[in-house]
């Protein structure tokens, strides 16, 4: 078994001081850039060589420069890796490992990161930056306008090396899209219900134009801070608003009374035309109904026009005779006629014994006189003879 020949030099088969390796250590490094403290060359066969301390060296190196290509991303993060200053490839999240400088480098770019660009003010609103916060609207007026722009790099390729400063286009972009809408509308369209639309429009807008710059940057949100009048028109601009909104109050009382008003209307409308409709079918139902008796009756009649002819005769009759107050009797032998008043007689009740001991005598006037036999017969004879010549 081999073993250093400085153990047995120093009789010991122990192994050797720790402080004197280190010192030996020092010396040959030392020896090997200033050439001083050289040690004396120790005898033996197993003497070292000044030339193991240089590769020692240059291990050591390369594991330094070899670690130093280690490198770690985010799981919100991208790495883009450079090789000799140019794009080599997209690294995912996870401990990753490139060719160490100056071979290759690595750009780490953080995809989810939400950064926010200030146009017209700084930190707070009441810092107003005029040269970005004044525009000119399509009605020839200005408004001081402050706004937020939030964004993300979507794409690390496009961010890094297709702008020199992303994030100054962004801002640069930000300013000219919102003076071009603003531009296009009115004063008060800008100021009072046209907000959120000025804000959509503008970040559809951005977004087109930072998309033909390849800047890699996607808009999230564009936020309208302030939107007022300059300060020296404020006191005109607020009677204005306050005539809006009078104007407002009456058309929204104007539209509860229409509310209140014409659907009513229309329910009665729509009430009378069905009562006009049920109307009308009933009056075309009861026509049709006529017109189908009268054609019935025709048919009948054609069969046997006598027996149809007293038939109707005698519904007439009943008719007519139904309402009336009278009865009256022909008599066509003597032509006497006799009045009964048959209302007054049925109100008055029967006359009898017993009815006129309770009641007392009925007024003479409603008692007819009563005819004899023999006028009876001889009536009815007569009554025979006339029925037979008209049949004859």
């Amino acid at each position: 078994m081999a073993h250093d020949p400085q153990w047995g030099r120093r009789g010991n088969s122990g192994p050797p001081d720790l402080d004197e390796l280190w010192r030996r250590f020092n010396q040959r490094l030392n020896s090997l850039f200033g050439g001083r403290g050289r040690p004396e060359r120790p005898e033996g066969p197993g003497s070292g060589r000044p030339g193991s301390g240089v590769w020692l060296v240059v291990i050591l190196a390369a594991v330094v420069w070899g670690a130093s290509g280690f490198y770690i991303v985010d799981a919100s993060e991208r790495g883009v890796v450079l090789r000799f200053g140019e794009y080599a490839e997209t690294t995912e999240p996870g401990p990753r490992w490139h060719i160490p400088w100056p071979v290759e480098s690595v750009e780490v770019v953080n995809i989810s990161e939400v950064r926010t660009v200030e146009v017209g003010y700084r930190n707070n609103v009441r810092s107003k930056v005029l040269n970005e916060s004044l525009m000119l609207t399509d009605d020839e007026n200005i408004i001081d306008l402050q706004f937020a722009v939030q964004y993300v790099r979507s794409n690390p390729e496009e961010y890094l090396f297709y702008n020199r400063d992303a994030d100054q286009a962004v801002m640069q972009v930000a300013e000219s899209v919102i003076r071009e809408v603003v531009g296009k509308n009115k004063m008060d369209f800008v100021l009072n219900e046209g907000r959120a639309e000025v804000a959509n429009r503008a970040q559809q807008l951005m977004q087109v134009v930072l998309d033909r710059y390849r800047t890699g940057i996607t808009v999230s949100q564009v936020t309208m801070q302030n939107a007022q009048p300059p300060e020296q028109v404020q006191a005109a601009f607020d009677d204005v608003n306050k005539a809006n909104q009078d104007r407002e109050r009456q058309i929204n009382e104007g539209q509860a009374y229409f509310n209140d008003v014409v659907p009513k209307a229309r329910g009665t409308a729509s009430r009378l035309m069905q009562e006009a409709e049920g109307y009308r079918q009933r009056v075309i139902a009861a026509a049709e109904g006529e017109s189908s008796r009268f054609r019935q009756i025709v048919t009948e009649y054609r069969k046997s026009p006598r027996v149809t002819r007293d038939r109707m005769y005698l519904d007439a009759m009943q008719r007519v005779l139904s309402s009336a107050s009278k009865v009256v009797i022909d008599q066509k032998a003597n032509s006497n006629l006799l009045f009964l008043p048959l209302d007054k007689l049925l109100q008055a009740g029967p006359v009898g014994p017993d009815s006129a001991a309770g009641r007392g005598s009925a007024p003479e006037a409603l008692i007819a006189p009563q005819p004899t036999p023999g006028d009876t017969s001889v009536r009815t004879r007569d009554a025979f003879r006339s029925r037979d010549r008209e049949a004859r």
